[in-house]
């Protein structure tokens, strides 16, 4: 599981490969819009909230679809269809709003902040 820390403050976005168990536990079950406390994930004092995410397939996940299912439902704006003309609708395929374990990325964005800077973080260390 892939997730995507966005930092609204600085514009930059920052990827941790979720190999660790512990980590893709703390999102399996939860909803787009509930905030998650980011201590497992090795960023200490940030508060993290669920934007988004897509699945193995590349399908998108929608706030208003409930459960962990995809469904094709009947859309007219993103995510999962962006209309090249007002007014026009189609049936997409799109996940649900629950996190499950076919999810691939998670999309998060940062609420609170810790002492240290995502920049500190994620520094990769310098090649000897």
């Amino acid at each position: 599981m892939q997730i995507v820390v966005s930092d609204s403050k600085t514009g930059k976005a920052y990827k941790i490969e979720g190999k660790d168990s512990e980590a893709s536990a703390l999102f399996i079950g939860k909803r787009i819009g509930d905030l998650v406390d980011a201590d497992i994930l090795g960023l200490g004092g940030y508060v993290l909230e669920i934007k988004g995410g897509s699945d193995k397939d590349g399908m998108p996940m929608r706030k208003d679809v409930a459960g962990t299912a995809r469904k094709r439902i009947l859309i007219t704006a993103p995510p999962g269809y962006r209309p090249k003309e007002k007014g026009k609708r189609r049936r997409k395929s799109i996940r649900g709003n629950e996190i499950s374990p076919e999810i691939s990325q998670i999309n998060v964005v940062v609420k609170e902040y810790g002492r240290k800077a995502l920049e500190e973080l994620f520094a990769k260390p310098a090649e000897a």
